[in-house]
């Protein structure tokens, strides 16, 4: 089921979204008895039934308006005498906009949910629906745009981790759960850099770009994504906007962190001056990490390959992947290089399908999803993508043009992009349900607290991480070129 979005919201079925249990009395039951009921339950409405049967139904208005009307001797009155047999009832297989059309229509709150069998499951009320649009991606976006302070993005922050574990629950596909993560993100951070303006007076030249890398870069990001950027610049700028750029870089990283984005671990962020250059700089310095590769360029050339600027001038963009590109057309020792550096990273699975976890440590006993699998999927794509000259998209998207320019067989691409989309998945399902009990999400599963289809999804996916592996050591005659 795709995200729930505008145009898909109303094509969701009632089912996905109709958690409430329908409270039922009989209709020879006293009002008494029956108003006791809805005051332990806290609901405005109950259903009446006759055996499994739904007949009728009493809301807190026919109670009020009972007493309004000066009725006398209430409690002799049975819910039969005041009910309201007009059922409005709905399938918990058909779509919202059919539960909306009713309720609009009878001008009603509540509507009673059935299953195939005509029993009643649930019912549904105005409220949830309310709700449910709350969860629009449209709605968080504009209070995001409407926010003035970091202390406001920082909540809505956290209103997006509720909003993407409600998207999980709706059986939303991964691929585009990954693309709301990023649009979020974007917003929030544009949202962030306004605010900085606004208020602190702090703002990059407009001679300057922002430059988001690595998972960022390509728009894959799940919950725990740690900061990768740089900033580029126009050769000959002057010295106070050159020193705007360097303010802007360190509050940027502060901000940032401030509303829930890890800083970098590696260092590979804005405010340090290794990865704040000018325009030639970058040229002369990622030429050196293409030409020169050691173990920290090979690293530093595959988070810089995937930049995009998120602010400020995008002509520096282009500018940089053409130079890329070129660089690495005209150095073709570098792609055996870095595809030796890739195969390193091989699936943590031994022989008979048996999983390889880690030894020591606080993840003893736990398998790294993104070390083990998804580093060597992502980087080896990436790696043939560039030798196709794609520089941009997602994972995703680098798959299926390489499947269009016949650059690599279906046959190779069709298990990667199985491997790569369940990894993702269960890699974001398992850091949603780290942050629902408290915990700070990370990239490790421990397998024992899977199902056995799980696990062996899982072996499967590695199998393809395996498989990433095999594509290079072929492609770049790995065997000859480590002799």
């Amino acid at each position: 089921m795709p995200i729930i979005s505008e145009n898909s919201f109303f094509f969701i079925t009632v089912g996905t979204i109709c958690h409430r249990p329908a409270i039922t009395c009989p209709a020879e039951m006293g009002l008494t008895e029956m108003a006791s009921i809805m005051k332990k339950e806290n609901i405005s409405g109950i259903v009446v039934v006759e055996g499994t049967t739904p007949v009728g139904v009493v809301s807190l208005r026919d109670l009020r308006d009972l007493i309004a009307d000066g009725t006398r001797d209430i409690a002799k009155l049975l819910v039969r005498d005041i009910m309201k047999v007009r059922l409005i009832t709905i399938r918990r297989s058909d779509y919202l906009f059919k539960a909306i059309f009713l309720m609009a229509k009878h001008n009603i709150h509540r509507l009673v949910v059935l299953d195939e069998f005509d029993q009643v499951v649930g019912v549904m009320t105005d409220t949830d629906l309310f709700r449910i649009q709350t969860h629009s991606p449209l709605y968080l976006v504009q209070e995001i745009e409407s926010a003035t302070t970091i202390e406001q993005l920082t909540l809505l922050g956290q209103k997006m981790t509720g909003m993407l574990q409600y998207a999980v629950e709706t059986n939303a596909d991964v691929q585009s759960l990954i693309q709301l993560i990023a649009h979020f993100n974007d917003a929030m951070t544009r949202r962030l850099i306004f605010i900085l303006d606004c208020c602190e007076s702090i703002r990059l030249p407009d001679e300057a770009a922002f430059l988001l890398l690595g998972s960022e870069g390509r728009e894959e990001q799940t919950l725990r994504t740690d900061q990768d950027s740089a900033i580029v610049y126009r050769d000959d700028l002057p010295p106070d906007k050159l020193a705007e750029v360097h303010r802007f870089a360190e509050r940027i990283v502060i901000a940032l962190e401030s509303v829930g984005v890890p800083l970098c671990p590696g260092n590979m962020m804005a405010n340090n001056p290794a990865w704040c250059h000018s325009l030639s700089e970058w040229k002369y310095l990622t030429e050196q990490w293409i030409t020169m590769p050691g173990p920290d360029q090979t690293v530093f050339f595959g988070v810089f390959q995937d930049l995009r600027v998120l602010h400020g001038d995008t002509a520096f963009e282009e500018e940089l992947r053409t130079h890329l590109c070129e660089c690495t057309r005209f150095n073709p020792i570098f792609f055996p290089n870095m595809a030796r550096t890739i195969s390193g990273f091989k699936a943590p699975i031994g022989m008979f399908g048996r999983f390889l976890v880690e030894k020591t440590g606080e993840q003893c006993g736990k398998l790294d999803l993104k070390k083990g699998g998804l580093f060597a999927l992502t980087r080896g794509i990436g790696l043939l993508a560039l030798e196709a000259g794609i520089m941009s998209g997602t994972t995703w998207d680098k798959i299926e043009r390489l499947r269009h320019l016949n650059f690599v067989s279906a046959n190779d691409l069709d298990p990667i992009r199985d491997s790569f989309t369940f990894l993702m998945k269960m890699r974001l399902e398992r850091q949603l349900h780290d942050v629902s009990y408290g915990k700070e999400p990370t990239n490790f599963v421990d397998p024992l607290v899977l199902s056995e289809k799980e696990r062996e999804r899982l072996r499967k996916a590695f199998k393809g991480t395996n498989a990433m592996i095999t594509l290079l050591h072929t492609r770049y005659q790995l065997d000859l070129v480590n002799r």
